[in-house]
């Protein structure tokens, strides 16, 4: 018996269309024993940022080899490359326009094809819907076995388009500079400053985010008053900025590329 195989989807269709139910559909009629999972539909219209942070985040906790189709997709229609990537741990079906960018930084390619056969898609290829015509069969097809070398022109992992993204630093007055990632349902404002950048006890930091500054990293939203901003270590182990039963995205003004600093005080004087 063949090991079972998981597909996973993450797109930007949301859910009161018939959009992502036309590419499991498509997936089932072709491979009617995988599992499929939805990581999101509810990327923002062509944030193909935003769709690589959340793929990214998600990944790391499903089986090696599963099947990741990820169709956030500005140039449907377009000269843009559709891709299969393979990488150590899992396969992607995805556009090239970079949304797999922290995929290859962390996970690394194998192997990467340019989608050019045809055998694989259905039959009618739409210029608007490249998820239900060719990434759902694709991605069908692989969990059926078909090897990367079969769907298409391989593509050398230097020639994959990457978007341009930024990582922590320290800056020469000593300040860490990081970025919002992410701003999740609650409100919540992801940076991706690492813990590991905190090298001091909790309460020498001060933060900065927008024009707010706020002294401490908070092991809890229950260690400040209702209302009031915080800094903790979120789940993915990076910076958060918090508000106890509020939305702190709304109350500092802050927005997903916007940079943020971590500051050591100095507490000798």
């Amino acid at each position: 018996m063949s090991p079972l195989r998981v597909i996973t989807l993450t797109t930007d269709f949301g859910e009161q269309d018939h959009y992502v139910g036309a590419m499991k559909g498509v997936i089932l009629n072709t491979t009617p024993d995988v599992v499929l999972v939805d990581i999101t539909h509810q990327i923002p219209p062509q944030n193909v940022r935003q769709a690589a942070y959340i793929l990214s985040s998600a990944v790391p906790y499903f089986p090696t080899g599963t099947i990741h189709v990820a169709v956030v997709d500005p140039g449907v229609g377009t000269e843009r490359r559709p891709l299969a990537v393979r990488t150590p741990r899992a396969l992607y079906v995805a556009p090239d326009n970079g949304l797999l960018t922290p995929i290859y930084e962390t996970e690394g390619v194998v192997e990467a094809v340019h989608l050019t056969n045809s055998t694989y898609w259905l039959p009618h290829v739409s210029h608007t819907f490249h998820g239900r015509d060719i990434f759902a069969p694709v991605a069908a097809y692989l969990a059926r076995g078909v090897p990367l070398n079969a769907l298409g022109k391989p593509v050398q992992p230097e020639n994959l388009v990457r978007l341009e993204w930024h990582f922590p630093k320290e800056l020469p007055d000593g300040r860490i500079e990081g970025m919002v990632v992410h701003i999740d349902h609650f409100g919540n404002i992801v940076t991706n400053i690492p813990a590991d950048m905190l090298d001091a006890p909790p309460d020498v930091w001060e933060f900065e985010a927008g024009k707010h500054r706020f002294r401490a990293l908070k092991g809890a939203y229950a260690e400040v008053e209702v209302g009031e901003p915080l800094a903790l270590i979120g789940s993915n182990r990076t910076v958060e900025f918090s508000v106890r039963e509020g939305n702190a995205a709304a109350l500092l003004g802050v927005r997903v590329g916007d940079k943020v600093y971590a500051r050591r005080l100095d507490t000798t004087t």
